[in-house]
């Protein structure tokens, strides 16, 4: 049946709307038949016609945002790893504890407040952001943590500004739902608001990722991820690349970058 399949397959397919449609509809198909659906489409992939026809961004499909789903799955789950090793490095600093509270953070993309719970936990003081008011709800609503030392600020990257002497700014997985055209603004506000000997933690898509074929969100190569921490030492810059799934359960080829970065 494989090969039947595969036999059926035109030549060749312009990359738009409708190939991208056709790709999703034949990945769910064949999963639902238990066929190896990574050869045929890696198949399919390879009879696009890259050369001929160049897709306008307007017929390209944005990404779905599902956030409510996403904050009912997610609920309950640890910090992120790069936010505990960030502030295992701010403890080997031994910031001063004559504080009340050890440093002022911004978490943002917070969504239900999975690490701005433990910042507060920490005794962070957190200006937490994100651009869901549902997100920004749950955070508030969530009786296990203390708000004395918590903002909230419902706010898109697009329209992002951050106060002075920030100690590290957290972004867990959302920087990427950033529109390309409002990254590099969105990074240098990051880069401003940091102060020096602060700290950056979060996340990036390579331009491998699977949702790289979405125009809203943003991607990067290697050496653009290298270009924007000119002006940081490194800590941690792991690129990680597999096949898995989304928080809501669906196939992805995952191309990350994992990164802790100390503003020089």
């Amino acid at each position: 049946m494989q090969h039947c399949l595969e036999s059926a397959l035109p030549r060749a397919l312009p990359i738009d709307g409708y190939a991208i449609g056709a790709l999703i509809c034949l990945k769910s198909y064949l999963g639902k038949r238990g066929i190896p659906s990574l050869v045929v489409m890696n198949n399919f992939m390879q009879r696009l016609r890259l050369d001929t026809v160049t897709p306008s961004v307007s017929d390209m499909p944005l990404f779905p945002r599902r956030w409510a789903e996403y904050y009912q799955v997610v609920t309950g789950r640890p910090p992120r790893e790069t936010l505990l090793m960030a502030l295992d490095h701010f403890n080997s600093e031994a910031l001063s504890c004559s504080r009340t509270t050890v440093g002022f953070a911004v978490d943002l993309g917070c969504g239900d407040g999975r690490d701005t719970a433990e910042l507060l936990r920490c005794h962070w003081r957190v200006l937490a952001v994100d651009g869901e008011p549902d997100a920004i709800a749950l955070l508030r609503n969530n009786q296990n943590i203390d708000r004395t030392y918590l903002e909230t600020r419902v706010q898109r990257f697009e329209d992002l500004t951050l106060p002075p002497d920030v100690d590290l700014i957290n972004a867990s997985f959302c920087l990427p739902f950033c529109p390309p055209s409002h990254f590099s603004e969105l990074w240098r506000e990051i880069e401003t608001a940091l102060r020096p000997g602060g700290r950056f933690c979060g996340h990036l898509f390579g331009d491998r990722d699977s949702w790289a074929v979405f125009p809203d969100l943003t991607h990067h190569t290697r050496q653009q991820i290298d270009q924007l921490l000119t002006h940081f030492e490194v800590e941690l810059l792991n690129e990680e690349e597999h096949l898995g799934k989304t928080a809501l359960g669906e196939e992805k080829h995952w191309h990350l970058y994992h990164i802790i970065a100390r503003k020089r």
